[in-house]
């Protein structure tokens, strides 16, 4: 133990020359302390009990006055052995593998290929699912709007909102504001529940990349805190904010039916903001001013590296999302847009296959059936057919001899 670093050195968290003693001079209400992160471990277990209540008695109502529905399924039919290989591969079987359950399941390669598609789509997660996840933020946006409207009110009354030097000046002594206290916590709190969830959330193309933005997100917050980083911290979540709260009302109204125009118009919004504060502002502002304008007060230190390489995982984050963001767009412009670019692979290619008829999805049986149904209809229709044209012959025979009787 004597040989791990002491996590609470000052040489880590405080610019040199600079002690923990020194910061306990400001007062315990003008200062952050690190024991008033622990408090963020309770509102992230109070926001996972939330959502669990909201997506099981709320969000259901809400889909159906919104109509959302879920595509038909037709479940897989038990076989012990394929659901074993299943579940131990995820994935399709080989050649060689598909020949040896053949052999084991006495089925055919299309069928066992049917039953695979099946399951997949069986473990997709429905519509009714992922609206729950997009609409729960929604009333939380509410509320996370009142705070963004309220810290931004704060905050524009500042000098170092307009000028970012006046971020450093007199730091690391600068008292902390108690809004700015609970915009902390409420935001620690919030991430940490998306951490607790993030196994039981809809998986798209882009979980790994969730999970690192998560992590950084809650390393970013808990050491600006800790080092009196609340001024410039407070702009990094403002300026993260401002998007967000247009995100999740998008895709809430993307799975309903009759809500495109809405969605699209949040859309662009959503797009536009989040182009020019991630791509442009975040850059040009933010990292300027940790990187260069903060050395005109303090010399380096150990957190001044960490904060900034943090920001820097963000950025990346930033370009990585902005180029699905893009290609949205470029789909919307050209009227192609229609589901989210982070969906799961495997999930589009199923919904293509929906959307093209699922053929390959039935059985021969069921093909049998549908031929015979199609010769009944058939013939049906073909005697009703004759029927009609032979009254109407006979009707017109009639009236022939009627006509005849009155000449006469």
């Amino acid at each position: 133990m004597e040989m791990l670093p002491d996590l609470w050195k000052e040489d880590y968290w405080l610019p040199p020359g600079v002690t923990w003693r020194d910061m306990e001079q400001m007062g315990d209400s003008n200062r952050p302390r690190p024991l008033d992160l622990l408090i963020a471990l309770p509102l992230a277990l109070g926001f996972v009990a939330l959502r669990y209540m909201f997506e099981r008695f709320v969000a259901p109502p809400m889909a159906r006055c919104l109509g959302v529905k879920n595509r038909f399924q037709v479940t897989a039919a038990p076989s012990p052995n394929l659901e074993s290989f299943y579940i131990q591969n995820r994935r399709e079987p080989t050649q060689s593998e598909m020949e040896g359950l053949m052999l084991s399941c006495r089925k055919t390669q299309r069928q066992i290929e049917t039953w695979f598609k099946r399951r997949r789509s069986q473990d997709k997660p429905s519509k009714t699912k992922k609206f729950g996840e997009a609409a729960y933020f929604c009333p939380f946006i509410r509320f996370h709007l009142f705070r963004f409207i309220l810290n931004f009110s704060l905050s524009v009354q500042k000098p170092w909102f307009w000028d970012l030097r006046e971020c450093w000046r007199q730091y690391p002594f600068q008292p902390m504001e108690r809004a700015h206290y609970w915009y902390y916590m409420l935001e620690l709190g919030f991430y940490g529940s998306l951490l607790l969830r993030i196994s039981v959330d809809v998986k798209r193309k882009d979980f790994k990349e969730q999970v690192v933005h998560h992590l950084a997100t809650i390393f970013l917050l808990s050491f600006s805190y800790c080092a009196n980083y609340i001024r410039i911290g407070t702009l990094v979540m403002l300026l993260h904010d401002s998007s967000d709260i247009l995100l999740e009302p998008a895709k809430m109204f993307n799975y309903g039916a009759g809500w495109r125009r809405s969605c699209d118009t949040l859309f662009v919004m959503f797009a536009v903001i989040f182009l020019v504060t991630r791509l442009v502002i975040f850059p040009s502002k933010i990292i300027h001013t940790t990187l260069v304008l903060s050395m005109e007060v303090f010399e380096p230190f150990a957190g001044y590296y960490f904060f900034n390489i943090l920001l820097m995982v963000l950025q990346g984050l930033h370009i990585f999302w902005a180029k699905l963001i893009l290609h949205m767009f470029y789909k919307f412009l050209k009227g192609k847009l229609e589901k989210d670019e982070r969906s799961d692979e495997e999930s589009e290619v199923e919904e293509e296959e929906e959307e093209k008829g699922g053929e390959e999805n039935k059985d021969p049986g069921v093909d049998c059936y549908w031929e015979k149904s199609k010769d009944s209809l058939n013939s049906k229709l073909s005697m009703l057919t004759n029927s009609c044209v032979l009254n109407n012959l006979a009707n017109h025979r009639s009236s022939v001899v009627d006509r005849m009787r009155k000449a006469q």
